[in-house]
């Protein structure tokens, strides 16, 4: 096993030459395209709130899979880490790193994919928003191995990116089975029927199986993290929203405590540390 760190050594990385403003100022762009789209996806600047848009089929309690509200106050920090990358990006150092520059494409394809998914939701293209938001996964997970597979230039760009973009997969996986459940619903799938809280149980299983073979592939806990966050909300939703099912909600639970142990496991294991 390896028991390399995290972040490259302190001999001199690798970057490349100068490069145009182009691509960085063009990203930038995006990324404050989609930070300001979300404003509008939260109600505000004449919006409908996603959880009453479509028809509120993305509402807290309108399916077995919608966490509970206080869960979607994790988009702040995936906002927050997208301005501080868009930043960075713009600098010296940003627009050098080979890191980077591999990872520029991806970031801001994420930003419009993500600005389109709120507007087409807006629209009430719930089915639309089932296409996107499974592409927008793709596209993240695409820069996850980007960045597992190259060296980050320094710490503070490792913890920019692993922070905002290892979050923003995690969660948005979660969003995405979430989103299904609900476009499902909207075309009457489900809908009070017997084998529903087991499907969602299964659906649940298969997060937990996406969170952890991604903390098995990079080494890291950021989207795992994410995940279990996502997964524990559901849980208190089904437990005390109006939507209610135990099987469902323990289950959930359950998956967030497996995904968020075995993610820490994993992780330890990746770094040459064993277990306790």
């Amino acid at each position: 096993m390896s028991s390399s760190p995290d972040y490259p050594s302190t001999s001199p990385p690798t970057r490349a030459p100068s490069v145009s403003w182009t691509l960085p100022v063009i990203t930038a762009i995006a990324l404050v395209l989609a930070i300001a789209v979300s404003f509008i996806g939260s109600g505000a600047l004449g919006g409908t709130p996603i959880q009453q848009a479509a028809g509120g089929y993305l509402g807290a309690d309108s399916t077995l899979l919608a966490p509970a509200g206080p869960a979607f106050s994790i988009w702040s920090v995936i906002y927050t880490g997208l301005a501080v990358y868009g930043i960075f990006q713009l600098t010296a150092a940003g627009r050098r790193s080979d890191w980077a520059a591999s990872l520029r494409v991806p970031a801001l394809l994420s930003a419009l994919l993500n600005a389109a998914w709120i507007t087409v939701v807006q629209l009430g293209l719930l089915g639309m928003s089932f296409a996107v938001i499974f592409i927008l996964v793709a596209y993240l997970a695409w820069m996850l191995t980007i960045m597992v597979s190259r060296t980050p230039s320094s710490r503070t760009e490792y913890w920019i990116m692993w922070l905002t973009f290892g979050i923003y997969l995690g969660w948005v996986c979660v969003a995405s089975i979430a989103n299904t459940s609900a476009w499902l619903l909207s075309l009457g799938f489900g809908e009070n029927a017997s084998w529903a809280p087991g499907l969602a149980v299964a659906l649940l299983a298969v997060a937990v199986a996406i969170g952890l073979g991604t903390s098995a592939y990079s080494g890291r806990i950021f989207t795992a993290l994410a995940m279990a966050w996502g997964l524990a909300w559901i849980g208190q939703s089904r437990l005390a929203g109006s939507n209610q099912s135990e099987l469902v909600g323990y289950a959930a639970l359950a998956c967030a405590a497996l995904l968020l142990l075995g993610s820490i496991a994993i992780a330890w294991r990746k770094r040459g540390v064993p277990a306790p």
